[in-house]
């Protein structure tokens, strides 16, 4: 899952182009793992992979774990090996106790081996939630990147321009969003990305896509929009808006947001 686009690589093809020409694979899990699948256990498990094509396979527990550190799956002696010889397993202080106890008991609660539907119930919340809000940003009319089911969420705004203005814009509307420019990305795709939990609610989804809603109007990043181009008077495009909300979007946002 890739962290800037939000995009799910097609890691069927991946391996199939590793067996034919014998390259080692190599799968960073670190947005995945505990968000894809139906039972959380990544990008493989959302491909139908099996770990058995993966030579290696890295992961955070920073993300769904709620942790520190990180992880690396592999055979008996790569991980031998870079137990020996890489320098942030042999000068790294280890774990702290209670950093270990909560990503092993998150890892657990996600495999359902707590014995509660807790962490099954998070991933479908999870997914929902993603879904829910990528959908709202497409209908109106912002140009979203990344696949369906995906947590990380970015909305383009090109212009580096538009950082700033994006950013204190939602801010002055009590929104705090993470805004990602050059060098992170080629500095004319500058955008917004949006990262969601299961804690969201659907309150706090709707409330921030009525925020987002207004700024893209006012900074003018509605590149997908339907209705009248987005460079047109305010009080046009709103008046456009409920139009395009009626004619256009549907019922879910007319109920929720008043588009």
């Amino acid at each position: 899952l890739y962290s800037m686009e939000g995009e799910i690589c097609r890691l069927k093809e991946i391996v199939a182009v590793c067996k034919k020409y014998k390259a080692y694979l190599y799968v960073d899990e670190a947005h995945s793992i505990g968000a894809l699948g139906g039972t959380g256990r990544g990008v493989l498990e959302h491909c139908g992979v099996s770990p058995e094509d993966v030579d290696v396979m890295m992961g955070t527990f920073t993300k769904s774990f709620g942790s520190v550190g990180g992880y690396i799956a592999a055979s008996a002696d790569v991980v031998s090996f870079l137990r020996r010889s890489s320098p942030g397993s042999i000068y790294a202080c280890a774990m702290a106790p209670a950093a270990v106890a909560q990503a092993s008991q998150a890892l657990r609660m996600i495999a359902g081996e707590d014995g509660t539907r807790k962490g099954r119930d998070k991933i479908d919340t999870l997914r929902r939630n993603a879904n829910l809000f990528r959908a709202g940003l497409q209908r109106m009319g912002c140009e979203v990147l990344g696949d369906e089911d995906s947590p990380v969420i970015p909305v383009m705004l090109y212009n580096p321009a538009k950082i700033p203005a994006f950013s204190r814009e939602c801010l002055l509307r009590k929104l705090a969003v993470v805004v990602v420019g050059f060098p992170a990305t080629p500095l004319i795709k500058s955008r917004v990305r949006f990262c969601i939990s299961a804690a969201h609610t659907e309150s706090d989804l709707i409330a921030a896509l009525r925020v987002v809603d207004e700024v893209a109007d006012r900074v003018m990043v509605k590149y997908k929009w339907t209705g009248r181009p987005n460079v047109a008077p305010l009080a046009e495009v709103e008046s456009q808006s409920k139009q395009h909300c009626s004619e256009v979007v549907g019922s879910w946002d007319a109920q929720h947001c008043t588009w």
